[in-house]
Parts: C-alpha cells; sequence; structure tokens
C-alpha cells in the first residue's frame, strides 16, 4: 500500500483506483480491477506512522549513500519551511486550525511543515510538521536531533533565536548554522578577523534563557559583513574559527539557501501539478499523504544522484526534474509485467539515461526582472479632459 501513497504523489491527477490498477499492486484474487472504496479502507488500516518511518529510514539510508560534495569539511543543509492546504471537511478544520489575517480565516485549514534539504542533491533529510498555530522554530526544534555532525546549516532570518541556534550548535561535533543578523540586534565586537569579519557577542534574553536551559548569559558568534549590489549585508554564524572557515567563501556560501526553495517548487509545481488543495479529507490520511510526497520526492532525486553519477562533471541539480519524474513512474508501471531476474537490468537502464535529462547551461537574464501592468479585462472609455474656465 505504500506504493500506493508514493503513486498518488507522481500521478497527481489520477485517481487512487487506477493508480492501483496501473501499479498492478493488488491482492491475488479473482477481481481484475479494485474498488475505489477498498483503496481508501487500505488507506485507513495502512496509517501515517508507517509512510513516517519509510520515510525517515529511507532518507538518512539515502543521504548516507550518496557522496555529497563537502566545502571545508562540512556537509552543506539548509531548513525551511513551506504550507500546505488541505479539503475544507469539519475533521479537517478541527485538526488544522485555519490561519487568520485581519481577523478574517484562511478559506482552507492549512499545514505547516519544515523541511531540511541538503542542497547539491536536493534530497530531504528530516521534516516535521505541525498546524498553524505551531512557529516554525517550534518545528525546527524537532530537526535537531536529525542533523548530523560536520554539517553546515542555512537558515532564513525567520529561524533568528539565539536559544534554537545555541542548542544546533550544541547538539553534536562541527554542526554549524549560518543566518542573516536580525535588524536591530545588538552585539560587541570582541576582535577582528578581517575585512567586514569580526568575532562578536550577544547578550541573552532572560525569557530565552528560561525556554532554553543550556543557553548562558551570552553567546559568541562570527559576523560577516558582505556588500551586493550595493546593498550590505550581514551574515552571523557559528564557524568562528577564521583559520578554517575562510571568510571570503562564506560570504558566496548563503546564496545556495535558495536551493530549498526551488526544490519546494519541484514538489508544489511539477509533482502536486500547483494543485494547491491536498486530496486526503481526514487528517490521518493528510499526513499519510504528506509523508508519501516527501517519499516520492526523494525517490525521484535519489534515481537523479545515480544517473548525474553516469554522467562526467555533471551534478544532480543539473538534470531535469520533471523528465526524472516521468521516467520513474513510467518505470514503476513497468516493472510490474517484469521478471524479478530482469529488475536489476532494468534499474541499470533507467540509471544511464542521464544523458536524455541533462539541463542546458542557463543563460544569464539579459533584462532585468520587472513586474508588468495587468491588462484589463474590459475595454474602458477614455477620460474627458476638463474643461478650464
Amino acid at each position: 500500500m505504500v506504493w500506493c501513497i508514493v503513486g498518488m504523489a507522481l500521478e497527481r491527477k489520477e485517481p487512487l483506483h487506477q493508480i492501483v490498477n496501473r501499479l498492478d499492486i493488488m491482492l491475488p484474487g479473482n477481481r481484475p480491477f479494485v474498488a475505489p472504496s477498498a483503496v481508501i479502507q487500505a488507506r485507513q488500516r495502512l496509517g501515517s506512522e508507517a509512510v513516517r518511518r519509510v520515510f525517515t529510514q529511507t532518507a538518512q539510508l539515502w543521504h548516507n549513500a550518496t557522496p555529497h560534495p563537502h566545502w571545508c569539511g562540512l556537509t552543506l543543509l539548509a531548513i525551511d519551511g513551506v504550507f500546505w492546504r488541505t479539503p475544507d471537511t469539519p475533521e479537517n478544520d478541527k485538526a488544522f486550525p485555519r490561519q487568520t489575517h485581519g481577523g478574517n480565516p484562511a478559506l482552507y485549514p492549512q499545514v505547516k511543515m519544515v523541511c531540511q534539504m541538503e542542497l547539491t542533491s536536493h534530497l530531504l533529510t528530516a521534516a516535521a510538521f505541525g498546524t498553524m498555530k505551531n512557529s516554525e522554530n517550534e518545528l525546527a526544534e524537532q530537526l535537531i536531533e536529525q542533523t548530523g555532525d560536520n554539517t553546515l546549516t542555512l537558515m532564513d532570518k525567520g529561524y533568528y533565536s539565539l536559544g534554537l541556534l545555541n542548542a544546533w550548535s550544541q547538539a553534536g561535533e562541527h554542526r554549524h548554522w549560518m543566518i542573516p543578523l536580525r535588524k536591530g540586534a545588538q552585539y560587541e565586537e570582541v576582535r577582528k578577523l578581517g575585512k567586514g569579519d569580526h568575532l562578536v557577542k550577544l547578550k541573552t534574553s532572560p525569557q530565552a534563557r528560561k525556554k532554553w536551559p543550556g543557553l548562558g548569559d551570552e553567546m559568541t558568534a562570527r559576523l560577516l559583513s558582505v556588500t551586493r549590489k550595493g546593498k550590505v549585508c550581514h551574515l552571523l554564524t557559528s564557524m568562528t574559527d577564521a583559520m578554517r572557515y575562510p571568510g571570503g567563501e562564506m560570504a558566496d556560501l548563503y546564496s545556495h539557501r535558495w536551493e530549498i526553495e526551488l526544490g519546494y517548487r519541484e514538489i508544489k509545481q511539477t509533482m502536486q501539478l500547483s494543485r494547491l488543495t491536498l486530496r486526503s479529507k481526514k487528517p490521518e490520511l493528510v499526513e499519510q499523504e504528506l509523508w508519501g510526497v516527501l517519499l516520492a520526492y526523494n525517490l525521484v532525486r535519489y534515481q537523479m544522484i545515480k544517473m548525474a553519477g553516469h554522467l562526467k562533471g555533471y551534478w544532480p541539480n543539473q538534470l531535469s526534474f520533471s523528465e526524472s519524474c516521468g521516467m520513474v513512474m513510467r518505470m514503476l508501471m513497468t516493472l510490474q509485467g517484469a521478471s524479478p531476474g530482469r529488475i536489476p537490468e532494468l534499474m541499470r537502464d533507467l540509471e544511464s539515461m542521464g544523458q536524455l535529462v541533462k539541463l542546458p547551461t542557463r543563460r544569464e537574464r539579459a533584462f532585468p526582472r520587472v513586474v508588468k501592468e495587468r491588462p484589463w479585462r474590459y475595454p474602458t472609455a477614455p477620460k474627458k479632459s476638463q474643461s478650464v474656465a
């Protein structure tokens, strides 16, 4: 049944019973096709915990099996949040409170999720989700234990919490982070490490120390000041060793945080076909569907890693995700008629097809990004000029 959950993520427009029939994952019997009600009952029996475990175990297995490139011995990670819209049912409305804007509730119940991604392969390494009442910092706190040693996690300014950042770096060996400095943050310069590079101390608040018992009165960090297109940006990081981590390279490193935004675009636009609302009408099935979406995304991404391994000088993020996604789904439908002995050969054939999904070199933008005026749907009469007496 887990294959059905993966299939419903890869084939967003197909009904569930058709996915089961096409993948040929029915139990043996006399009936050639499965009824729609039987699929729903099977999903309810499966629950969400089983799919969550499959995602968690495969995420760590595939991440450890991939030879990721390192920067100064650190694996590049990023965390960011994303919202999911659920069908407007009484069960979902009760389980997932709506977000309010100006006192008005949102049209649909929503789920808030925070994911952690390895930036060169786009593999998701961990995820946590809750309701709109949970802050992203609360969800990010759940990812601390799942973060490995010798890593650098890039965060946006929404995760600026000295307690969270201190707990992140203290949870293991060389678990570093980098985040933009909060506007108006007070700090004391301790030592100059280079041009626009300082070792600083930041004072913590009593509220933060109460919430985070391991947080002291002060926190030492490294502050980088860089200028990009005439704008000064301040980056705060736990990498205080200037000899081991060169400041000039660190400033350019933060731009790679955008890779996780591209990953979310691949999930929502390519896999989900820009359909903003999930399928499931019950909270348990909503969680099951979300774990299935993350599992299916990692499945495609891991196959892209293997395909990139057959191409000299190419990284997985230089291959087309949409083309690879279609190849994986076609392979899943092909395996139903293949004998067990042919499956390894078919998988090797899939891995050798990386040449077909290579992306062309991206051209530099010829014109600046601008917002154009929206055209009027209906013709308008020209305004008459007022006469001057």
